[in-house]
């Protein structure tokens, strides 16, 4: 079990545990929540060993196995399936004892070596590796390219996949579903439930913590505190201390008002001293009780729209997507995403937009933000129409070398709405609001965390008033309180919502009917989150048949193109020479296969360390062998279309 004991934490000046306790026992699912600033990322660093308590007692029990996700960006030309298997460290360090052992001619270490790579997996690591990528929302056809060719947010989902990979006894988990859709995170809580080993971690999404944690790990005022059950649970029995603390502050306040009179009206009486000389210092040793203050959490509201065009969009036969790259041939056509919506959003409307990765959400976004333009049909806007837009990418809206004051002035510059101001100084109160205060507001955008630019979106968008709100992934960066904060702002707007999220609870509290975009196009959902789980589930399990039958294809023709050079050699006149090496060194390869699968099997059983040596030397000399013949059937074969042209 991991046992922290009296510890205290410091970063620089700060104290963020101070004299903390808490017991972590195997297998336990553990929430850390607190809040932003509270210690949750220096306890990770305590826990994977990269700080060390400034006092008290840690211990991890040494056997454990650790993983956790990357943070850096990973740089490399290495394939997705490839990177990921490299996760795998036990895998990693059973390969290298094969390559040390064979240098070695040592023939019981070969044969040790041999067995532990068999352990440790390598006969099906490839297909773990793919079946953790397709899991978190890669295609099939992505499954072998290069990691730079992916933007940043999928390739930390290749790094998240690599940690999932590695075998762990101890998972550490730091906001995991930051980058991923809905499609993703469901399968992810799915993956997450049958995992053995003891997890910790942080998120801000509390769907995903009700579903996977059994225990809450509570930082508060330098303290660890630990609840049985999920974060609804947590929320419900610290709301009850809460209110038990409260009362007992109230109780005491009432006592000390009590001394404090009788003190004030007999200190000066001989007869008294001695009695109000006790009751000071009962004052003294009492106990303080902290109030429990009103959460000091950040809110804030939509202004009610100036007017609500009815409907607010009419989309007509309209066709989402993407305008050929500048450096496309000429003639190079768009690609179409979604096509065929007529669709009309009317006032009032709260729109969730599900939807499996890559299928359009976000297109269709973008569109109705005037964003992208539509590539056919038509999309009519009401009068008076306007919209406030969160991109999934906040910078795709803010300026990276801007502060935020310099962002408000711009847009009093394009026009201020109903009721606003444009002075410097009612921008910076609004500002203010928003919790960027003093030096912040010349801050560079660039600069900021990412919840402090989600901010700022936020406050871009409720400065504007607008009537129609997209909102595209707008949770990503918000901790659990700005979420709850956003969530009962969206319910008190008077306008339209359209809500892309992987969030479930803001998705659940605030929409009250969905468009599913599926195969080209956008329908009714007919349904409820739960409803949309089941059918990710199925869809998943859809992918993996058609990933099942297109390899039986592909190795179907594979069969078919090695034949059809020998069986039209005839008409074409190649060389029969030709013809007769390629059909010997099919049937090389053919029995090399046979024998590479006899040897595999023979070496899952039980053996002899000399005989699972010898079988393991004869495996890679099969292994080699293959490979030769491989490379003469792509030179014959090579050779056979040069004579058939």
């Amino acid at each position: 079990m991991i046992t922290l004991k009296s510890v205290t934490l410091r970063r620089s000046a700060k104290v963020l545990l101070d004299n903390a306790s808490v017991t972590l026992n195997p297998g336990e699912k553990v929430g850390l929540v607190g809040r932003n600033g509270a210690g949750k990322s220096t306890l990770f660093a305590l826990l994977n060993g990269t700080l060390h308590e400034d006092a008290g007692d840690f211990y991890r029990p040494p056997q454990w196995r650790m993983a956790q996700v990357a943070q850096d960006m990973p740089e490399t030309d290495q394939s997705a399936t490839d990177f990921v298997i490299e996760g795998d460290t036990a895998l990693r360090a059973a390969q290298d004892e094969v390559h040390a052992a064979e240098a070695s001619d040592d023939g019981e270490r070969m044969g040790n070596a041999y067995m532990a790579l068999h352990d440790a997996g390598a006969h099906d690591a490839q297909a773990r590796a793919q079946a953790l990528i397709l899991g978190l929302g890669f295609k099939t056809t992505e499954l072998n390219h290069p990691v730079n060719s992916f933007s940043g947010g999928w390739r930390m989902r290749l790094q998240l996949a690599r940690a999932l990979m590695c075998p762990s006894d101890l998972l550490l988990l730091d906001e995991p579903t930051n980058h991923l859709d809905l499609d993703a995170l469901v399968w992810l809580e799915a993956w997450l439930k049958r995992y053995d080993g003891t997890l910790v971690v942080i998120s801000h999404d509390r769907e995903f913590l009700d579903a996977i944690t059994d225990v809450t790990l509570h930082i508060d005022n330098g303290k660890l505190v630990r609840y049985s059950g999920n974060y609804s649970t947590f929320e419900e029995m610290r709301a009850q201390q809460m209110e038990l603390q409260q009362n007992a502050f109230e109780k005491q306040q009432d006592k000390i008002a009590h001394l404090q009179k009788f003190i004030a009206r007999f200190k000066a009486k001989a007869s008294k001293a001695k009695q109000a000389q006790s009751r000071v210092k009962a004052l003294d040793r009492m106990e303080k009780l902290a109030p429990v203050l009103a959460s000091a959490d950040f809110t804030f509201e939509f202004k009610e729209p100036a007017n609500l065009p009815n409907p607010m969009l009419a989309m007509e036969d309209a066709s989402f997507g993407y305008p050929p790259a500048e450096d496309a041939a000429p003639g190079t056509p768009p690609t179409v995403i979604v096509h065929k919506v007529s669709k009309s959003v009317m006032a009032g409307q709260r729109i969730g937009i599900l939807g499996a990765n890559g299928q359009g959400k976000s297109t269709l976004v973008k569109t109705v933000a005037r964003a992208l333009t539509p590539l056919g049909g038509t999309v009519q806007e009401g009068k008076g129409l306007s919209i406030g837009y969160f991109a999934q990418q906040e910078l795709d809206v803010l300026r990276p070398l801007d502060n935020p004051l310099e962002h408000m002035v711009r847009l009093a510059k394009e026009g201020l709405p109903a009721g606003a101001s444009g002075r410097e100084q009612d921008l910076r109160t609004f500002l203010g609001s928003f919790n960027f205060s003093g030096d912040m507001v010349k801050q560079p955008v660039g600069t900021m965390s990412g919840g402090e630019k989600a901010r700022l979106v936020l406050c871009m968008i409720v400065w504007q008033r607008p009537n129609l709100l997209l909102l595209d992934e707008p949770t990503n960066h918000l901790d659990l309180a700005t979420r709850e904060a956003l969530s009962v702002a969206l319910n008190e707007f008077e306008g339209t919502v359209m809500l892309v999220s992987h969030d479930r609870s803001l998705l659940r509290s605030v929409c009250d009917e969905f468009w599913l975009v599926s195969r080209g196009g956008v329908e009714p959902f007919d349904g409820d989150l739960d409803d949309y789980q089941r059918y990710l589930l199925d869809e998943a399990k859809r992918a993996r048949e058609s990933l099942k039958e297109a390899q039986k294809v592909a190795a179907t023709a594979t069969t078919a193109a090695a034949a059809a050079p020998a069986a039209k050699s005839a008409p074409k006149k190649i060389p029969g020479k030709l013809t007769h090496e390629l059909g010997r060194i099919e049937q090389a390869i053919l029995d090399l296969q046979g024998r590479k699968h006899a040897l595999e099997a023979q070496l899952s059983g039980t053996l002899p360390v000399a005989e699972i040596a010898r079988l393991g030397v004869e495996l890679q000399q099969v292994d080699e062998a293959l490979a030769a013949q491989e490379e003469q059937w792509l030179d014959v074969s090579e050779r056979i279309e040069a004579a058939a042209q």
